[in-house]
């Protein structure tokens, strides 16, 4: 799992509570987060949307322009409205996540498609 967020504290948090649902996971703070997923191929990628210089659909039309189709990419922003949401599906997205994320759906969308279960209507 990897976590792409240039708030370091905003990242070390989001890690920590990833970690205590099981997973390992690496943080990035700058656009390398293509080439860490290039090499290290994560299984998911938990992306903010506003980095400085190569925002975060950069980082995913990078990616999918890279080939990388398994990766579950989940886009995380303050903006949520449903054009916000499209235009992260648009830029090869799976999920969007509005900020702060509900841990409990957070926890759903990583726990991977097999064991995936729906967001009840109307969950965040």
């Amino acid at each position: 799992m990897l976590v792409v967020d240039d708030n370091r504290d905003a990242a070390a948090s989001l890690a920590e509570l990833v970690e205590l649902f099981g997973h390992e996971v690496a943080v990035v703070s700058d656009p390398s987060a293509v080439a860490h997923a290039a090499a290290h191929r994560p299984e998911v990628i938990l992306c903010e949307i506003g980095l400085p210089g190569m925002d975060g659909y950069e980082v995913a039309r990078s990616i999918r322009a890279a080939g990388d189709r398994a990766v579950q990419l989940v886009a995380r922003s303050e903006y949520a409205q449903p054009e916000d949401v499209q235009r992260a599906a648009d830029a090869g997205f799976d999920e969007h996540v509005a900020k702060p994320a509900d841990p409990a759906r957070l926890e759903r969308l990583l726990a991977g498609p097999a064991t995936r279960v729906p967001d009840a209507p109307g969950a965040p």
